[in-house]
Formats: C-alpha cells, sequence, structure tokens
C-alpha cells in the first residue's frame, strides 16, 4: 500500500565553478520547498553543485576536496526530505556525472550517469567514466528510480526499469535549449512514458553559461503520456508535483506563445547571465542606425535595463544623416544615452602616419574601410575600459558565415547576442519585438543592409541576397549539406559556390570572434570545429 509522495522539481541557475554557493543554494531551495510544499523529495538539476559544463575544472585536482565539503555542507543542513543533485564524484579512482542523494544528515544513495554524451556541445567521455548499473528505491511505497539527461533517451534503460516494475523516474538534466528544443523534449518522453507506463520527472537546469543557455522548462508526464506538472520557461521555479495510488497532479506554468518570444526570452538571459556573471557594470555598444545594433540594443535594454545601456554613434563621411536620425530615434524610444564620437581626426591622423609606409590606393578600398571599423572598436574598448562596460558585438550569424566583418573592428568586443541569428531572422525577430511596443525604428528594419564603409555600399553588393545567402548557410551549417546536395534542392550553383569557398576562407575570423547565444542545433562554437589550416575543398 503506498501513501501520498510530494515531491519538487527545483529549476534554477546553478553557476559553473561556484561550488560552495550552489551548495547554500541547493539548501535555501530545499528549505523553501519543504516549508511552501511540504515536499519529501527534492530533485535539482544535473551537476547543479558544480554547474554546467564544468569542463577542464573537472580535471582540477583540488576539485573533488571542494566538492565532497560542499556535500558535507548540504547533508549537515539535517533536512527532513530526501535531497537529490548532480555532483562530479570520484568513486574508486574513476570520476562520474553522478546524483546525490542526502536526508537527515546521511548521505543515503548514489547513481553514476550511464549514457556519456559525446556529440554537438557535448564532450562528457573527455571527464567521465560510464556509470553501470541503475538505481532503484522504495519511498513510501513508491518504486522511484534515477536517470541522468542522455540516459533518458536510451530505450533500454526504460526497458529495464518497466522490467524492475518502477513507478517513477526522476531525471536530472542540463539540456542546453535551441530552437523547439522543450517541445521535442515533451514531445518524446510523452511517447516513453506511454510505451513503458513509467510516471517521468525531467528537472532542467537554467540560466546562461557562455555560449549555452539552459531554458528551464522542467515537467512532469504520467504514465499515460498525458502533461501534468510544467515548470516555467526561462525562469527559477519550484515546481510541486504529487503522487498517489491513482494519480499523479502538479502545478502548471505556462511556456511561449511563438518561436520569437522564446528566442528573445532567451537571448535576454544569455546576454544578461554572461554580462552579470562576469562583474560588468552593463553593456555598450555601436548604434549604427541598422538593423543588427538596433536589435542588440533592444535585446540588451530588455535583458539589462536602459539604465545599465549606453550606445555610441561613431560616424564617418559615409554615415548617412538617415542613420544619424534612426539611431538617436531609438535610443530616445529606449531611453538610453547616444554618445556622438566621430572618428574623423583619428581616421586622418592614422592614414597620415600610414602614407609613408603604404602604396597609394584608390579612396575608400579595403584598407580604408576596414580602419574605419577598426578605429570604432578602438573607441569601444577605451569605454569598456574606463567605465567598465562590456562591448556588445553587433554581427548576425549570415555575416559570420561568410567573413563579412573585420577582425578588431566590428568583431571587437566581449559578447554577441545575434552571434547564432541569421540576417532574415534578425528582421523577422526585430518586426516581432515591435509587435510588443515600438522599440526599433520602422525604417531600420526596412532599408537595404549596408556597413556603411563606401560610397553607395550595399551588403548585396558582395553577398547573394541574404534569403538565398541563409538558405545555404542553414542547409551548410546546420545541416551539414555539401554543395550538389544544396543545388538539388533549388539553391543557385554559383551562389551556393560563393558561399561555400568564403565560409571555409573564414575560419579564421569565426575562431577570434566573441562568444554569443547559441539557439540553434549547430552554431558556431562548440558544436563548429574546423580546422583554420586546411587543404579541403568544400564540395
Amino acid at each position: 500500500m503506498s501513501a501520498t509522495l510530494k515531491f519538487c522539481l527545483l529549476q534554477d541557475r546553478f553557476a559553473v565553478g561556484a561550488i560552495e554557493q550552489n551548495a547554500d543554494q541547493i539548501i535555501r531551495l530545499a528549505q523553501q520547498a519543504i516549508s511552501e510544499h511540504e515536499a519529501e523529495l527534492l530533485l535539482f538539476p544535473e551537476l547543479a553543485l558544480t554547474g554546467y559544463p564544468p569542463e577542464d575544472l573537472l580535471l582540477r585536482p583540488e576539485l573533488q576536496q571542494r566538492v565532497e565539503a560542499a556535500i558535507d555542507r548540504i547533508a549537515a543542513a539535517e533536512l527532513p526530505a530526501l535531497l537529490i543533485f548532480g555532483a562530479p564524484i570520484i568513486d574508486k579512482g574513476r570520476l562520474y556525472n553522478s546524483l546525490i542523494g542526502v536526508q537527515a544528515g546521511q548521505r543515503v544513495l548514489q547513481y553514476h550517469k550511464r549514457a556519456l554524451p559525446n556529440y554537438q556541445v557535448f564532450d562528457e567521455q573527455r571527464y567521465f567514466t560510464a556509470g553501470q548499473q541503475p538505481v532503484v528505491f522504495d519511498l513510501k511505497g513508491h518504486l522511484v528510480a534515477l536517470l541522468i539527461c542522455e540516459d533518458v533517451w536510451q530505450r533500454t534503460m526504460l526497458q529495464q526499469l518497466q522490467q524492475m516494475d518502477v513507478e517513477l523516474v526522476l531525471v536530472a538534466n542540463a539540456s542546453p535549449w535551441y530552437k523547439g528544443r522543450e517541445q521535442q523534449r515533451l514531445a518524446q518522453l510523452q511517447d516513453w512514458a506511454e510505451e513503458f507506463g513509467l510516471h517521468l520527472a525531467y528537472c532542467n537546469l537554467l540560466g546562461g553559461q557562455d555560449e549555452l543557455v539552459f531554458d528551464g522548462s522542467s515537467f512532469v508526464v504520467d504514465n499515460s503520456g498525458q502533461l501534468v506538472a510544467q515548470a516555467a520557461f526561462a525562469e527559477a521555479s519550484i515546481l510541486p508535483v504529487e503522487l498517489n495510488e491513482q494519480e499523479l497532479t502538479g502545478a502548471w506554468e505556462h511556456w511561449p506563445e511563438s518561436q520569437e518570444a522564446a528566442i528573445w526570452q532567451m537571448l535576454c538571459m544569455g546576454l544578461a547571465d554572461y554580462v552579470n556573471r562576469n562583474g560588468f557594470a552593463g553593456i555598450v555598444l555601436g548604434l549604427s542606425g541598422g538593423i543588427d545594433s538596433a536589435l542588440s540594443l533592444a535585446i540588451a535594454v530588455d535583458a539589462l535595463g536602459s539604465e545599465r545601456c549606453t550606445a555610441v554613434m561613431l560616424p564617418y563621411a559615409y554615415t548617412s544623416d538617415m542613420s544619424l536620425e534612426d539611431a538617436q530615434l531609438q535610443a530616445d524610444y529606449l531611453e538610453v544615452p547616444l554618445l556622438q564620437l566621430p572618428i574623423h581626426p583619428a581616421f586622418e591622423a592614422s592614414m597620415a602616419s600610414l602614407a609613408p609606409h603604404m602604396p597609394p590606393a584608390q579612396a575608400g578600398d579595403v584598407t580604408e574601410q576596414n580602419l574605419q571599423s577598426r578605429l570604432r572598436g578602438l573607441m569601444l574598448m577605451a569605454l569598456s575600459n574606463r567605465q567598465n562596460l562590456m562591448v556588445l558585438t553587433t554581427g548576425n550569424k549570415s555575416e559570420m558565415a561568410v567573413g563579412y566583418a573585420t577582425l578588431y573592428g566590428d568583431m571587437c568586443g566581449g559578447f554577441n547576442a545575434l552571434k547564432d541569428l541569421l540576417k532574415t531572422e534578425v528582421w523577422q525577430l526585430a518586426r516581432w519585438r515591435n509587435s510588443l511596443g515600438l522599440s526599433i525604428p520602422e525604417r531600420v528594419i526596412d532599408r537595404p543592409p549596408s556597413a556603411e564603409l563606401a560610397p553607395g555600399q550595399k551588403d548585396e553588393d558582395s553577398l547573394p541576397p541574404y534569403p538565398i545567402l541563409d538558405a545555404i548557410i542553414q542547409g551548410h551549417v546546420e545541416d551539414n549539406l555539401g554543395y550538389q546536395a544544396l543545388v538539388d534542392q533549388g539553391l543557385p550553383s554559383e551562389a551556393v559556390a560563393q558561399v561555400l569557398r568564403l565560409i571555409q576562407r573564414s575560419e579564421f575570423k569565426r575562431q577570434q570572434s566573441p562568444l554569443g547565444v547559441r539557439i540553434s542545433k549547430r552554431a558556431f562554437g562548440k558544436d563548429w570545429r574546423l580546422p583554420v589550416s586546411s587543404g579541403w575543398i568544400l564540395q
């Protein structure tokens, strides 16, 4: 005869490397869940004690001593509920990605992750040994099992738990987000739950960690595949659930109604967590009057507040009156100060110094264009140094793919909210944000894009039209398609050849670009690892 079991999923931010602070946070959240929901069982995310991914911090010889001290600290709180949280554990000389259970001052259980992902952004086989055994325990008459993230995608593990008559499976996760990921997880686990007759409780990490963003979106599905409890998307949440003999019930919070809303929340969270965790007072960016910097500023204001954002217009001879007007208009919309720092004097002085050492060239050649961009980067970095403001870079994925950016110029900065947004997605997201309230002048969205580094310059003078360019980039980068497969999809052969050539030639730039929020299934970063020097020819 089983009794009612009250448990909670606790999704929150756990900063990488902040082991002592994370331990205190686990205790505080556990006390809150016990007080507010009379919880008897508490599940925290994967590697909550160290944050995820800790990467080569796992190789530090002092790590395990600090982890063990933190586990003792949590146990010493002597909380009445069973607390289950993730931590790296050395067991018989091997390092495991583990779940630890403590209750009433004692360490009562331990589970080692059995499926170690080694694809996309994951390289857990670099650090961990795979566990071998399931862990199943009885709590108030309910047979409960533990899994960690990748484990739950393995049919054989779920079949094994079904054969052991397990009723409830607790899954601790650090599953990074990309577009549509929260719905993919839910749909798959609903299918698993119905197929194997298991209640599945999925607790996910929250927050931005460098380029990765974790959405939370924890949930519980019953053994018929019905969604019975759902935590917030991109917000800290304690999700209470009750399990009795007849049913599983829980609380419910809504997820975003559109993909644009989800992307916006994750961009804002990724930027805010990076700025805050690295101790910056705010951000500074070059506001050019173009769509990329305009969208970047809108994201920054929503993420940090207008009082923590500074915009700078850095005009030169090719900067249009339209750009000056639109930059000022947006600054007024968002109540952000706009500094005016013309680069004419610095440009003329630089060219005069260089003149004796360079052959003559036509005005506006690529050297002069890049010098303009680099002088803007110099000014922004000076403001960053003096005011403790992080320079927010504003290039998009389309530009980074084909190298349409200047090293130490518009690529200069600490973080880039748009790094994984294609240009067509930039326009789409800008229109969506304006539907909630005008934050970007409409003319900025509608005008043809230009770097304004030469007379009459337009992006499409050098590149295919953005809808074609983005289709090629998405097919090649995200879907790993080659030349012939892209052409077979109906894309122009000359454009495909040009773009693939530019992608390959620009690898040296991408490897020197700032971090940025990953929102696609393959971004330029952890899951894009290509050599700079290579004789490989893209086909």
